[in-house]
């Protein structure tokens, strides 16, 4: 199959298997919203093996036409610890970090820009499928500040390390223990790492989106744990990569890791 008939066997698929009568778009961009729209709703029920296939030469495809960046490509860092402006999908480390909620089973909302939403839609199904085994087994949901991982599938990266920030009311400003639990998100992330031996990770702004956790002082939190946690902890970690999407955060970042 050339990559329309891997989109539209793929499109087929998920619409039969709902029952639906939905029509295909006809333009190439239509289609590939409404798939990634179809695997945002569906549950983390079985799949055939076919589908897992055509899905993974599909996206394997879509991963390696973006610019992947890998820790040699960024120039901007002291010592293990780097910064990097862009979409966290292209970069080829050993893991980044998804901001979860608390169910651990990426977002639900068709198109959504939140970066959960992001990572499962160019991983795959089975990082769902990976998730709901892992919150079977554990029976309950998953804690503010602790972290899980898994296999990346399609994605550049090895794994994926989950993690649940806390979520800041409107209006609200982050008391002592927000702060505590979001530098624990960090350091149970670092953890994981080199418990598993991994070498780089690349974490996003945890909570700083719909969490509403205040930006500059996550950044903060971000910078100053991950120190402490290398300073005074033996880790087989050799970068750690904040990676930061808009503009505002870069500038946050920078100042705080190189200053002016």
């Amino acid at each position: 199959m050339d990559t329309n008939q891997q989109l539209d066997y793929l499109l087929n698929y998920l619409i039969n298997e709902r029952h639906d009568n939905i029509e295909l778009p006809n333009d190439n961009f239509q289609k590939r919203n409404l798939l990634r729209s179809l695997m945002n709703v569906r549950p983390p029920n079985p799949i055939s093996e076919e589908f897992l296939e055509v899905q993974d030469e599909f996206l394997t495809n879509e991963t390696l036409s973006k610019d992947l960046v890998g820790v040699e490509d960024i120039t901007e860092f002291d010592g293990k610890l780097m910064l990097w402006q862009g979409d966290i999908t292209q970069l080829k480390v050993d893991a980044i970090v998804n901001a979860a909620n608390s169910k651990l089973l990426g977002c639900f909302i068709p198109m959504h820009n939140c970066i959960d939403n992001v990572i499962h839609s160019a991983s795959g199904i089975q990082l769902r499928l990976e998730c709901e085994k892992i919150m079977k087994a554990q029976n309950r949901d998953e804690d503010i500040g602790k972290a899980k991982i898994t296999d990346a599938y399609n994605l550049p990266s090895k794994h994926v390390i989950h993690t649940v920030g806390p979520a800041i009311a409107s209006n609200s400003k982050p008391d002592d223990l927000d702060c505590k639990r979001l530098a624990s998100c960090y350091k149970s992330c670092l953890e994981i790492a080199s418990y598993h031996n991994l070498k780089s990770i690349a974490f996003c702004c945890i909570s700083t989106g719909v969490f509403n956790f205040p930006k500059e002082k996550a950044a903060e939190i971000a910078i100053g744990t991950v120190n402490e946690y290398l300073n005074f902890n033996e880790s087989s970690l050799e970068h750690v990569i904040f990676n930061v999407f808009g503009d505002d955060d870069y500038l946050i970042y920078k100042n705080l890791l190189f200053g002016d």
